[in-house]
């Protein structure tokens, strides 16, 4: 796909929908099932949804599960039909297993949990203190704000928010988020509270938000979400909006 492609979603093998389109009409007719066992970022199913073909789609990595389901969720909205994610954890102790097996699908993962994109998507190596990022707007001025992420699946301690704080200082992060398999320590939460609160000049007065929040994989499980402001955000590059095939006028030539 062309670097330029409006379509582009910073997927390094993503191929255009126009081929995957004529591959699938060629091949299928409606309710057909399409399989594709490597999808990653998900072009064949978003196509095979918009021509009203049922799918599979298969990947070995949680970062192109993350990308595939908010690909499908901004591209049709209300018209996505229901489907159901196999394979992800469900539970702490899946999540564990997932840990103990791989430290990276781990926390690619968990930054799902809260629709925050990799820092280094594609790299395993030194993360700088900062394992993902989510940005979002909520002034007028156009100009993003940041939280930064970071996850832990092994032990915990007070020192790891102090550096989190300095990396957020550095980053100039307006939040930042700490993720962590294992329930943390009294003096870690006392640091956290400690970093005081966000509050938007637009909320000035009636809405604020713990600048250093603490999350462990449990409380996501069970529903727990992150505290920012959610005007508008603006994590992953969104997907244009779809009309499913036969929704829509369609040309005869």
């Amino acid at each position: 796909m062309h670097n330029l492609s409006s379509e582009r979603l910073g997927y390094p093998t993503q191929k255009p929908e126009s081929l995957l389109e004529r591959v699938i009409q060629a091949s299928s007719n409606e309710d057909d099932l399409v399989l594709d066992p490597f999808c990653g970022c998900g072009t064949t199913i978003a196509v095979a949804e918009r021509l009203r073909r049922r799918w599979i789609g298969i990947d070995i990595t949680h970062l192109a599960i993350a990308l595939m389901k908010n690909r499908l969720e901004t591209a049709f909205g209300k018209q996505l039909s229901h489907y159901e994610i196999i394979g992800d954890p469900k539970d702490l102790a899946s999540a564990q297993a997932l840990a103990e097996q791989d430290k990276y699908q781990f926390q690619w993962w968990a930054l799902s949990l809260i629709e925050a994109r990799p820092a280094g998507e594609q790299k395993k190596g030194a993360d700088q203190g900062i394992d993902g990022y989510i940005y979002f707007f909520d002034d007028n001025s156009g100009k993003a704000k940041k939280i930064i992420v970071q996850v832990k699946a092994g032990h915990v301690i007070v020192s790891q928010i102090r550096d989190l704080k300095g990396v957020m200082e550095r980053e100039k992060a307006e939040i930042g988020a700490f993720i962590t398999l294992l329930e943390p320590t009294e003096p870690m939460k006392q640091e956290a509270w400690s970093a005081g609160f966000y509050e938007p000049e637009v909320f000035r007065g009636t809405q604020k938000f713990p600048k250093l929040q603490i999350l462990t994989i449990e409380e996501l499980l069970n529903g727990k979400e992150l505290q920012y402001p959610r005007m508008l955000v603006d994590t992953y590059k969104k997907a244009k909006m779809k009309k499913k095939i036969g929704d829509e006028q369609q040309e005869l030539f």
